[in-house]
């Protein structure tokens, strides 16, 4: 099945975050797919923001540090921009990150074969006005 929705501004997107993760089976994969600036992060925190019930909890982007957890580890939030090669992923915790309540996941192309079959893609894109499409596929 797939969804599809515009968002013109940053608020739009985390209220369609919102609605997504209102509406996610757990425990649950999310890939995340898009170009730099697409917006995944964004998403993430207010996906994570309302999963948590705390519009103010600080959700940083793990670009560098590859993984945050939240909510005593049930909630992982990868991004493997700047991983190098999939094995890399049993360093920060993947096996462990498998066995809680949500993983979202930035740059997913990067878990080549360890890409879990039962994950959702989650397409960013930006569109000429600015604005960004949203795709589920599930």
């Amino acid at each position: 099945m797939t969804q599809e929705w515009i968002c013109k501004t940053e608020d739009e997107t985390a209220q369609i975050a919102a609605r997504i993760a209102d509406n996610t089976t757990y425990p649950a994969v999310l890939c995340l797919h898009g170009d730099l600036g697409a917006g995944k992060t964004a998403f993430c925190r207010a996906f994570i923001r309302h999963i948590l019930q705390n519009p103010i909890e600080t959700v940083p982007s793990p670009t560098y540090t590859l993984v945050q957890t939240y909510d005593d580890d049930q909630i992982w939030h990868f991004d493997l921009y700047r991983l190098e090669h999939a094995h890399e992923l049993y360093d920060i915790g993947w096996e462990e990150a498998l066995t809680s309540r949500l993983c979202l996941i930035e740059w997913p192309e990067r878990l080549g074969h360890l890409k879990p079959q039962n994950s959702v893609d989650i397409t960013l894109s930006t569109l000429e006005n600015g604005a960004r499409r949203i795709t589920v596929e599930s």
